[in-house]
């Protein structure tokens, strides 16, 4: 074929597709989206629309003081519609099976009726920002229903970045009409308390068959939860599984209860076959409607609105110190001056501070 065929072929291939006509010329560049002011979020967002309770997260998430006031704007707006949910985080050692139970759970609970949400929050790594594909891939069968939501919560590099955009996440969730939030640990370490602060109940899951059912586990992280599920208990592993939740159970009955007037328990389920999910959940309804009774949910979550309160003091103050142009210069000549012993740590610290204040 000459070349002049081969271009004549390429034209008359361009011409049949809409748009694509040699006399259209080039595309014209893409629009720009339309920005919003806050009260088209808070009626996207109470008319249920997806995309912009996505676009609204994305402003939660930003760092940029622009952003960040629109998202206060639209938090305050739709505040009085938040609050009604179960907040219930997760977490376990690796290879548990955790992402898998809260896929089995969450549908099982999508079929009759519940509306979830999952936010994966992922403090270990800035760089993953939360693993979005790595969510939506293990939770596959879950990201498809109608009535499920699967959202990452980036790290932003710190424990407080975390929280503040986690919380305020779970709101506009809420606000959106989910009346089921899971938040699942990514993260390791600090991970498990931060998401304690912000959820009712807290599931910690394990499995049987891997050596000393309690090695790695840290007694910390057991004190946290109100709930322990022995995930996979199928097939050649459900006996193990049971001497498992018996062995939890004596340790358990040593340990102060994560919440006033609750006895934390194991108990045996398995993922693949969903076996144990309906007893799972029906030891969710009945913490959550023993501690509203007895005000112990109600104190929680006030209680935690106030740590939020100090946290977010915290974040500020620090910002505002590192940010001082008046700190920076001083503060490396401290911290040499510290590491040569030439000044103690404290002094160094208070002369910053002194900096700082004027």
């Amino acid at each position: 074929m000459k070349n002049n065929d081969g271009e004549r072929l390429f034209r008359s291939a361009l011409s049949v597709i809409p748009g694509n006509a040699e006399s259209a010329g080039p595309l014209p560049p893409p629009k720009r989206r339309a920005e919003m002011d806050a009260a088209g979020y808070v009626d996207g967002i109470r008319a249920g629309d997806r995309a912009i309770l996505a676009r609204a997260i994305t402003l939660v998430e930003s760092n940029s003081p622009r952003h960040q006031a629109l998202a206060q704007a639209i938090l305050g707006e739709l505040m009085p519609e938040t609050g009604k949910s179960v907040r219930i985080g997760v977490t376990g050692v690796p290879g548990a099976g955790k992402s898998s139970l809260i896929e089995s759970l969450g549908s099982w609970l999508c079929g009759r009726g519940r509306k979830i949400a999952v936010l994966a929050v992922d403090p270990s790594s800035s760089l993953s920002r939360g693993s979005i594909l790595g969510d939506k891939t293990r939770m596959e069968t879950l990201a498809r229903h109608p009535n499920a939501f699967i959202r990452p919560s980036p790290s932003g590099g710190t424990l407080g970045g975390v929280a503040r955009k986690t919380r305020e996440t779970v709101l506009l969730c809420e606000a959106f009409g989910f009346d089921t939030l899971i938040l699942e640990t990514v993260g390791v370490g600090q991970s498990e308390g931060l998401v304690r602060s912000m959820v009712d109940f807290f599931l910690l899951v394990l499995i049987a068959g891997a050596g000393d059912e309690l090695q790695g586990i840290k007694k910390g992280v057991m004190e946290l939860a109100d709930a322990i599920a022995v995930n996979k208990a199928d097939g050649d592993n459900e006996r193990r599984a049971r001497l498992a939740k018996a062995e939890l159970n004596r340790v358990l009955s040593f340990l102060q209860p994560a919440t006033e007037g609750w006895e934390t328990k194991a108990v045996t389920l398995s993922a693949h076959t969903r076996a144990g999910l309906p007893e799972l959940w029906e030891r969710i309804e009945r913490f959550v409607e023993e501690t509203r009774r007895s005000g112990v949910f109600t104190r929680r979550r006030q209680q935690q609105e106030v740590e939020w309160l100090h946290a977010l003091i915290e974040e500020g103050l620090r910002n505002r110190f590192y940010g001082d142009p008046a700190i920076a210069p001083k503060l490396s000549a401290l911290e040499d001056a510290v590491r040569e012993g030439r000044t103690t740590a404290a002094r160094a610290a208070g002369d910053l501070l002194y900096v700082a204040s004027r």
